[in-house]
Parts: C-alpha cells; structure tokens; sequence
C-alpha cells in the first residue's frame, strides 16, 4: 500500500475537504474530460451548459459547506491548490450574475446555479455518503456527458467506476503492482510496518522517505514538505491574527487571537499555571480552524474539518519543545502521513462515512505519532501512540451546527491537539508493548462507523446539530 505524503497533506481551501476541495476537483475532472473528447451521448448536439445534483451528507450539508460554490469554482477551472481565497466571493457572485462559467478549452457554458445545481435529499448515491452527479447538455437541453464522483474524504474523489474496482479488490492489484515496480516498503497495516522496520532497522520515517524517493528527487520531496510547514504554520499565524465573526450566520466569533493576547501577555510574568500549555496547543488548532470556517487556506490533514490537530502539535513540537530542529519537523511529516495513509487504506478519514472518529481522530493518531518520532521514540513506540489517540475518539460522532464546519469542529480540533501530545508522551513512557494492537484500532474505528446512525454522519440531523441554545 502507497499513499504519498502530498495525497495525505494537500493545501487547498476551507470549509470541507470532502465538501469544499472533493467537489471542485471532481468538476476539474469532468472538464479535462470534455476537453479530452470523451464520447459524448448519441445524438447530442454542441455542448452548451453544464449541471450538477448533489446527494447524501453534500446535499444536507452542502450550503453549510460552501458545495455549492465550490461546484461553481471548478466548473470556472479552478483547483484547490492554486485557488486565492480573497478573490471567492467575487468569482461566486460573477457566476451568480451571468448564469454563466468559461473555462478553459470550452468557451462560454450557462450555468445557473439556481436551476442547474440540485440539492438532491431524496436519493442517496450507492457508493458513498458524499455523492454527486456532474452533466454537460446540448443546446436544447439534450444530455451531452455525465460522471458521477465520491469525494470520499480529505479532497480524494473517485468515479463510481474507480469506487466499484476498489470494491472488487482491483486496487488492492494495483498496490501489488505499484510495490512490485518501485516501492520498497509497501507496508498496508501496521504490523508490516513494524515489521518491515524491524527487518531493515529502519525507523517509520525513513521507509516512508524511501518510498517517496523511489518516485521523485530528495529535493523535491523536501521542498514539498517544507512548503506543507510553512503552509500550515501561515495558517496559524493568520488565524491568529484575524477577528470578528465567521460567516454563515452561527454568529460564531473568532477567539484564537484574544486567546493568543492573553497568552502572550502572560509570559515572563509568573502568572501562568502549568496547565497553561494546553491552551497553547488549543489556541493554535483554534486559529487553523477559524481559518478554515473563514473559507481561508489550509493543509488536509488529513481533512479540512480536522485541519488544526496537526499542524497544532507540529508547531508545539517547534515553539515548544527542547531540542526542535528542521529534521524533526520532517520525521514528524513523514511519519504523520504513513499513520494517515494506513488509516484511509482499511478505514476511512470522512466524517460522512464513519463520523468525527475518522476526521480529529485520525488527526490526532497522526499527530500523536509524528511527535512521538520527532522526539525520539521507537518505532513500536510510534505505534503505541497512534492507537491510544485513536482509541479515546473511537464512537465521536460528526454533528455540525447548521452544516458549518464551526460548532463544534473547532474547539474539538484543540481538544484532539491536547490528546495527541498526552498519547505521545504516554507512548514514550512505555517500552512500545500494549494490548491493543493499531491495526485493531483501526478496525474498531471501521466496524463503529458502519454501525453509526446516519444522523450522526456530517448530516446535521442528529447530536448537537439539533440541540441549540434556546433563544
């Protein structure tokens, strides 16, 4: 099994990695597939518009979670990746106007978003939770092409023809395939990672370097990494920075920057409590998270709606650790995305498939185990921390307020920051040997969200979505 660090980690914008970032790319696909000459249906005309339908969790929470703009932006050609946040609004209200998008390659397409673009309730797509159905027409209405995509969480998206071979097995073939032709340590749990490490006395980290080195030059993938530091580490610093109220109508205010002044004011002064530590790592999750509610750039990690937990730890592990340097930041990446990667390969990390278990907690499993590498723990130790992150948010399920990624996403980034530090530390106190084994970890997280009501499943049917404050 091979994910790469940049398909765990990707940058792109908030509020959802699966509502947001999945839908966007999903409509970059069905363009490079018209521009492609993709057969069209027979006895359609010239392409002339372009429509879309949206079911399961991005039809209940899809306006909550900006789906709809984000199915706008990507049939205008844009991605994620490159996408300026500041200039969204703007590009949403052309759209809006005009009833029009033109991307490249096509020329001028209608697209009304009030006719075009189907909130669909009623029909659940087989394949998964956040299902949609993308559609180019002819001049006089006549279907020209359709695909249908699952954004099946932190921004990956796949045909349901990618997602029935999954199914089949076809792409367990596939890592076979991938292993055989390149890959040295194609670990797909985490007892072949422990040992394989033990087999070549390798740590998690460099086997995860190596991987990726079978595929691209050591500069490119440092640089790679680095620029996931510095996009995660900008995103606090924003967050930090910025105030006033989230969009959506919550009323939500932003706290992070009130927080941080305090905090700051605080040091040197005697006047801290020990606990006080806590609300350093909290404050940091907080402004990634804000940020991301804001529609503002962040990193995948491995969802949007988990965006702070890592990014949180990573910058406690620099700001606050003794003897942080650059080589630990990197350990802690790689060894992060391998934790992420085993976790997406036999469970999920999409909160409308197994719940907020596969979001903070798979964040917090990552997390917890690229601070426990960085600071020097054994592989087994690795491990160990990873399932006890995971294993206290086992059953956390994924209620959104509203549908917005605001209520209680963000302050539960900070709690699953503070946990993963405690899991690491824990890990490091021990020897590596536990009873609970991560692959079994995993397992539960699956068989729990499989179990879990729909309602509990980033639909905002259930859980605190449905017990606010009394006006």
């Amino acid at each position: 099994m091979f994910l790469s660090i940049f398909d765990i980690f990707k940058i792109g914008i908030g509020p959802s990695s699966s509502h947001t970032m999945g839908p966007m790319t999903a409509a970059g696909r069905f363009l490079d597939d018209l521009r492609g000459g993709r057969d069209k249906e027979p006895g359609a005309g010239q392409m002339a518009g372009l429509g879309a339908s949206l079911h399961g969790s991005l039809a209940f929470t899809g306006k909550g979670h900006a789906t709809d703009r984000a199915v706008m932006l990507g049939f205008m050609g844009f991605l994620p990746d490159t996408l300026n946040p500041d200039s969204v609004e703007a590009l949403e209200e052309e759209v809006r106007q005009t009833c029009t998008v033109t991307p490249d390659g096509l020329g001028a397409l209608r697209f009304d978003p009030q006719v075009d673009l189907v909130f669909d309730y009623d029909t659940a797509l087989p394949g998964h939770a956040n299902g949609m159905i993308l559609k180019a027409f002819d001049e006089v209405g006549n279907l020209y092409l359709q695909e249908t995509y699952y954004s099946i969480g932190g921004g990956f998206v796949l045909t349901a023809t990618e997602l029935e071979d999954m199914a089949r097995g076809d792409a367990n073939a596939l890592h076979a395939q991938k292993a055989a032709i390149g890959y040295p340590y194609p670990f797909g749990s985490a007892e072949e990672m422990l040992k394989m490490g033990a087999a070549s006395d390798k740590s998690i980290a460099h086997m995860k370097e190596a991987n990726e080195l079978s595929h691209m030059g050591k500069a490119v993938l440092d640089k790679g990494i680095m620029r996931l530091r510095d996009a995660m580490f900008d995103c606090i610093d924003r967050g930090l920075r910025m105030e006033g109220e989230l969009p959506g109508g919550l009323r939500v205010k932003r706290r992070a920057k009130h927080i941080h002044d305090q905090l700051l004011s605080e040091q040197g002064r005697n006047l801290s409590q020990p606990h006080t530590i806590n609300d350093w790592m909290s404050v940091y999750a907080m402004a990634v998270n804000e940020e991301n509610a804001a529609g503002g750039r962040v990193v995948t990690s491995p969802t949007n709606g988990a965006a702070g937990v890592l990014p949180s730890v990573l910058r406690y592990y620099r700001d606050h650790c003794v003897g942080a340097n650059d080589d630990g930041v990197r350990i802690f990446l790689l060894t992060a995305a391998a934790i992420g990667g085993l976790i997406k390969h036999n469970a999920s990390i999409s909160g409308a498939e197994v719940g907020c278990q596969g979001e903070v907690g798979s964040a917090s499993s990552m997390a917890a185990a690229g601070l426990c590498a960085a600071l020097g723990g054994t592989n087994a130790q690795i491990e160990n921390a990873a399932e006890i992150a995971l294993e206290h948010h086992l059953g956390m399920t994924c209620d959104p307020v509203g549908g917005l990624v605001q209520v209680p996403c963000i302050e539960r980034n900070g709690l699953g920051a503070i946990k993963a530090v405690s899991a690491a530390s824990l890990a490091l106190r021990g020897d590596g040997q536990h009873f609970m084994p991560l692959d079994n970890c995993i397992e539960a997280m699956r068989q729990t969200g499989l179990d879990m009501n729909t309602k509990y499943k980033e639909t905002s049917q259930g859980g605190l979505a449905v017990n606010l404050p009394q006006c």
